[in-house]
């Protein structure tokens, strides 16, 4: 009994997800190093999480969905290279790069993967905190345009990498089930007519279009009820015209 009493309580993530500053993600296998910019970045109003080597940093990107990653080159386990490949991959999350390596051609082989930007060690702290917010920003007006966001019901559309989330959950669609939410989120919340998928999907209108459409959209609700059973009546068929997205609760 003594021991279920003295339990830490535990924390409630939808309230840590919600938040509104951004979450930068440290992956640093020095400590002090680690520990110092999480403390730099914490003062300038940034949530802040750390990895001390590239697979760490690839879980927690994963888990926390991070706004943007501050990355060393030199790691045990997975350096920064074949960290940024793989994030690469997955992901168009910034990347700025603060290592001790000032070699020109490293920073032009970084930007050639995709980094953002590239810093050198040792670095001042007023820098750091600029180059994030410049990251940032930059990365938001270009996101904005390319995303649907819907925050009431969990549910975010990035139309460059093809990435559905519902909660925080990854869902992997087919190339036809993301045309379909993604011309239902274009039109969100007003009706998408059989006719509009179908032209929007295949190119086309056809017989059998309205059918196909019927099984793509039972596709879809299964993969959004296998994270949230009441999250399949997120689209919803209106009787005789087609279907439309679900945007508030």
């Amino acid at each position: 009994m003594d021991a279920v009493l003295t339990q830490e309580v535990g924390s409630d993530l939808d309230e840590y997800y919600s938040s509104e500053r951004s979450r930068i993600l440290v992956v640093e296998d020095d400590q002090d190093t680690a520990f110092l910019l999480k403390q730099i970045l914490r003062h300038a109003g940034f949530d802040v999480l750390s990895a001390n080597n590239g697979k760490e940093a690839l879980n927690k990107v994963n888990l926390s969905i991070p706004d943007l990653v501050l990355l060393d080159l030199m790691m045990p386990e997975m350096d920064g290279w074949e960290t940024i490949d793989h994030l690469r991959q997955v992901s168009n999350t910034p990347v700025i790069i603060l290592t001790a390596l000032n070699n020109k051609e490293n920073v032009v082989t970084c930007f050639q993967r995709g980094v953002d930007d590239y810093m050198t060690k040792p670095f001042y702290k007023g820098e750091v905190v600029e180059r994030v917010q410049a990251v940032l920003r930059r990365s938001r007006s270009t996101r904005d345009s390319n995303r649907f966001v819907f925050p009431q019901v969990g549910l975010a559309i990035d139309i460059q990498t093809r990435e559905v989330r519902l909660k925080n959950a990854r869902i992997q669609l087919t190339g036809k089930e993301f045309s379909v939410l993604l011309n239902l989120a274009k039109h969100a919340p007003e009706i998408l007519h059989y006719q509009q998928i179908s032209q929007a999907v295949w190119g086309r209108d056809f017989p059998q279009a309205r059918q196909r459409i019927k099984y793509l959209v039972y596709l879809l609700r299964q993969k959004f009820a296998q994270v949230d059973p009441e999250a399949e009546n997120l689209i919803v068929n209106v009787d005789r015209l087609g279907y439309k997205l679900v945007t508030s609760m």
